[in-house]
């Protein structure tokens, strides 16, 4: 259900980071949340922050450099890094901040996270603070990610979307010269690929994310936020889910798998088994280490395809820095933000574990050069944030089943989209009102 102001856990939630917040300062950067000492005297701020990383260990390296850069520029600040596990760091947050006990002073959340938090009461704004320095210089999507409530909860980390990834080889072998700019093209374009190569052209990805690009292609979105309206079986809803069928029904798509479906269509794509695929940049190694991109410059990507409304969509992920609210030391906490979003640190993390920077600076053409970097930038341009609203990543577990059936052919994409609106209006949005479609 969609929370309306505070709810019981959200009060007792903040009692508990009241308490904490009084228990005094364990560092000497105190707990001020006006960030007036960070700001006007930064080199004074002391203490010992925690910071939550829930990126993978792959990528630590990265993070233990930019941490030691930063306690070279602040010696008296201490900053432990602490590795939290992705799939638990969502509920081990909630569990310490709730109780008030370990919960650490940063946190890097998943951008679905943060409305959440908020809304629980669990994070500190940042706006005024030197946390939020240069916002201007954030793209916009992403920074609309960070915000509940018009106050800015979460300074962005890192961005990514989705794209369209092709086999350069394969369409120049099939004589298509540029990717396709339409759903319609896309299955046009398959349907040569496979004529003339004998490559299957594509296999869908059955998660509901990344059925995303079919709604936003035909104006279509899952929620209307501000209108408290389930949208996701709109007409207009229903339309992309027709395209969606007709391209997985299709013989010239590989099958979806029910399970690992993203693994299936990853695993297709790099062996060189299908020319076409929606993903993210996160998926540009693994690409990479496949056989039929051995040679990276076989490797295509362009926006995603737009449908009949004549606008391409993708979703906007990614993470951001939020300051727990009942942090001791908060003013080391805004610094210490600052300098991991910086124009500097994010250019460090683009060149080296290739992440997608949220402040335009940071494009350099270093890191520009890197033709997938400078192509994900460009994708960027044509994504659109999920709904900001609290729990919005369990919309997508009902999602993914629903989307499963109609892309098996079990439902018809209305009948599967009237159920998918049912069951979030039902269990997770009660103060929502639904689309009925004729």
């Amino acid at each position: 259900m969609m929370r309306r102001g505070i709810t019981v856990a959200a009060i007792a939630g903040v009692l508990a980071l009241t308490a904490t917040a009084c228990g005094g300062d364990s560092g000497g950067g105190g707990g001020d949340s006006s960030g007036k000492k960070a700001a006007e005297d930064p080199r004074s701020v002391s203490g010992s922050i925690t910071w939550w990383d829930t990126s993978n260990e792959a990528e630590g390296p990265t993070y233990d450099k930019l941490i030691a850069a930063f306690q070279a520029e602040y010696p008296k600040i201490k900053v432990n890094r602490t590795s939290v596990s992705f799939d638990q760091a969502e509920q081990k947050f909630k569990t310490a901040a709730q109780s008030g006990k370990g919960a650490p002073d940063v946190i890097r959340t998943d951008v679905g996270w943060s409305a959440g938090f908020a809304n629980l009461g669990y994070l500190q704004p940042l706006d005024g603070t030197p946390a939020l320095d240069g916002a201007e210089d954030f793209l916009p999507g992403p920074l609309s990610t960070a915000k509940w409530n018009n106050e800015t909860v979460g300074v962005p980390q890192v961005t990514d979307t989705l794209a369209l990834l092709y086999n350069k080889k394969v369409f120049k072998d099939a004589g298509i010269a540029a990717p396709p700019a339409t759903w319609d093209e896309f299955i046009a374009a398959a349907k040569t690929i496979k004529k003339k190569t004998g490559v299957t052209g594509t296999q869908l990805n059955p998660e509901g994310y990344f059925s995303l690009p079919f709604l936003h292609g035909e104006g279509a979105d899952m929620l209307d936020v501000d209108g408290k309206k389930i949208t996701v079986n709109s007409a207009e809803g229903v339309r992309a889910m027709e395209t969606a069928l007709k391209l997985a029904g299709s013989d010239v798509a590989l099958k979806p798998a029910t399970t690992d479906g993203y693994v299936a269509a990853q695993t297709s794509f790099k062996a060189g088994e299908v020319a076409m695929i929606l993903n993210g940049p996160w998926s540009v190694s693994d690409s990479y280490a496949g056989k039929a991109f051995k040679d990276k410059d076989n490797l295509g990507i362009a926006n995603v395809p737009g449908g009949s409304a004549g606008k391409a969509g993708a979703p906007i992920g990614g993470h951001n820095y939020s300051v727990y609210r009942g942090s001791k030391n908060k003013d080391a906490s805004y610094l210490f933000v600052r300098f991991m979003a910086s124009k500097k640190s994010q250019e460090l993390t683009a060149k080296e574990i290739n992440t997608l920077p949220t402040r335009k600076s940071a494009y350099t053409a270093e890191v520009t050069a890197d033709p997938a970097k400078k192509a994900f930038q460009q994708a960027l341009t044509v994504a659109r944030p999920r709904p900001v609203i609290p729990g919005v990543g369990d919309l997508f577990v009902a999602f993914d089943q629903h989307y499963v059936k109609i892309l098996r052919g079990d439902v018809s994409p209305k009948d599967g989209l009237d159920a998918l609106a049912k069951e979030w209006n039902s269990k997770l949005l009660k103060d929502y009102t639904t689309t009925t479609t004729g």
